[in-house]
């Protein structure tokens, strides 16, 4: 087991350490009858160190509370705080600075640069940055590659990789800036299950291993099993909010029904 790069479980006060919150998250789209009312006063709380699955059925809100939490989106009303910062207090170029210093992101396509090795994909974050590869960012590599099996890999390229490989690139991409909270929005949608698995298995792993926060955006039941807690959203607001829960909890979440009814 490698050794864990913090401990997230407790902050200076003794709570649970936070790597982002959501208070009267709203975001509206449109006008007057046209208006569409994606999210709907969400309060949320993410601790560090977890692995958290957002789930909700198709125009829930689900993605746009990761694209609101993640800095992508503006909300309407409210506000989001990732890492100590608050969101809404940045200028358009100071949170494009903060979300490549501070988050790391994994996609349903894998992004990769076709004519960049694995290698050099994983390490394109620290060049755009102008990070030096010093000694602790080399271990932070090869700490995460190790992690996500990647050593015989890296300097294969894109078109030489499983789908699962290359996902598992986009994720060692994500991870190696050391992000505090990383999104991975639909991760396994173009994997078949075996990748799939195999992927979900890694990025727990990355939060076992590496410390790192997970917020993942699924409607898979199955994906969502490997996360520590699961945030139900239906119609823009948080139906549930479940910590380490059974699927059936999950599964009665989604149907609207009372946990344990």
């Amino acid at each position: 087991m490698l050794e864990t790069l913090h401990d997230p479980s407790s902050s200076p006060t003794g709570g649970p350490r936070l790597a982002a919150t959501a208070r009267g998250l709203t975001r509206t789209y449109g006008r007057g009858d046209n208006a569409v009312h994606a999210l709907r006063g969400v309060d949320l709380d993410l601790p560090a160190g977890r692995f958290t699955a957002v789930m909700g059925a198709s125009g829930s809100g689900k993605s746009t509370l990761m694209h609101c939490l993640a800095g992508l989106d503006q909300p309407t009303y409210g506000t989001v705080t990732v890492a100590g910062t608050e969101l809404q207090s940045l200028d358009d170029t100071r949170l494009t600075v903060f979300r490549r210093e501070h988050l790391g992101f994994v996609f349903q396509s894998f992004n990769l640069l076709p004519m960049l090795t694995a290698r050099q994909n994983v390490l394109l974050p620290l060049e755009l940055a102008g990070r030096r590869l010093d000694g602790e960012t080399r271990e932070r590599f090869d700490r995460v590659v190790a992690v996500l099996g990647l050593a015989d890999r890296l300097d294969h390229r894109p078109g030489e990789l499983s789908g699962g490989q290359q996902q598992r690139v986009a994720i060692a991409r994500a991870l190696v800036t050391r992000p505090a909270l990383v999104f991975a929005d639909e991760p396994t949608g173009n994997l078949d299950s075996r990748s799939s698995a195999e992927v979900l298995g890694f990025l727990r792993r990355s939060v076992r291993e590496l410390g790192q926060t997970v917020v993942m955006v699924t409607h898979e039941l199955e994906a969502a099993s490997y996360a520590d807690d699961v945030v139900v959203i239906s119609d823009g607001r948080v139906r549930a909010h479940l910590v380490g829960p059974t699927p059936d909890a999950v599964l009665a979440a989604l149907r609207g029904q009372e946990i344990g009814a």
